[in-house]
């Protein structure tokens, strides 16, 4: 009884190691050994770099370190892995991570930290990106469930829907002014606002096969909004 209030008493306070119960700590050989697989920074050598999280800057030498291969989008701007994204919380984050390793704000350092900040500037504006669009974000959460639709292919999708998409292309063709541009503006977008609830919902049950079905009729409409803002465009 003791033995056990004893390992529960270690294990609040920090000094037992979190895994099976009643298994020995590391000796001093096999802790060093632990030690000597963790990642050091580029800089000093020193423990710590690559690091995890939000610390992007060794924590002895202050240099910028590589981004973390490990950690996905969601993840790097700080929203819960959903369908569903707070889109002004999302530009905040964009905005927080730009202040900290935007290559304007490394002019002044070593050509290695130069090169890192546009990696990491890169990753945040790719990330920010895919986030911020439904269908984009759609496609990358997909990708991280095992599901991707390939570019260029048609997902199983029903005949009565390419008749639609059809029909858009050509009132589009022949719409002319702006009030007829505006009508059709006005017809994708609710058409697009209707696909992404249902994706919303497709997602939240983890029905990825639904899910893949109306994202890629999303993109059919992502292509007639191409076309529209092209065609608004004076020659």
């Amino acid at each position: 009884m003791w033995c056990g209030r004893t390992r529960a008493l270690l294990r609040m306070s920090g000094l037992w190691p979190i895994g099976v119960l009643g298994r020995r700590p590391l000796n001093c050989s096999a802790a060093s050994l632990a030690g000597s697989n963790s990642p050091r920074c580029w800089n000093c050598g020193g423990l710590g770099g690559p690091l995890r999280g939000d610390r992007f800057f060794c924590p002895q030498c202050r240099a910028l370190q590589p981004p973390d291969p490990t950690r996905d989008y969601f993840s790097l701007m700080d929203c819960n892995r959903s369908f569903r994204v707070d889109t002004a919380k999302l530009q905040h984050r964009y905005q927080q991570l730009q202040r900290l390793i935007h290559p304007d704000f490394f002019s002044q350092r070593s050509q290695t930290e130069k090169d890192l900040s546009e990696k990491h500037s890169t990753l945040v504006n790719d990330a920010y990106e895919t986030l911020l669009a439904p269908l984009s974000r759609g496609l990358y959460l997909l990708k991280l469930c095992g599901v991707e639709i390939p570019e260029g292919t048609d997902y199983e999708v029903d005949s009565q829907f390419l008749m639609e998409i059809m029909e858009i292309n050509e009132k589009l063709a022949e719409a002319q002014g702006e009030t007829a541009m505006k009508e059709m503006e006005s017809i994708v977008r609710a058409k697009q606002k209707e696909l992404t609830d249902n994706v919303s919902r497709a997602f939240e049950r983890d029905d990825f096969e639904k899910a893949k079905e109306l994202l890629t009729k999303m993109r059919y409409f992502s292509n007639v909004e191409e076309k529209i803002k092209l065609k608004k465009i004076p020659l």
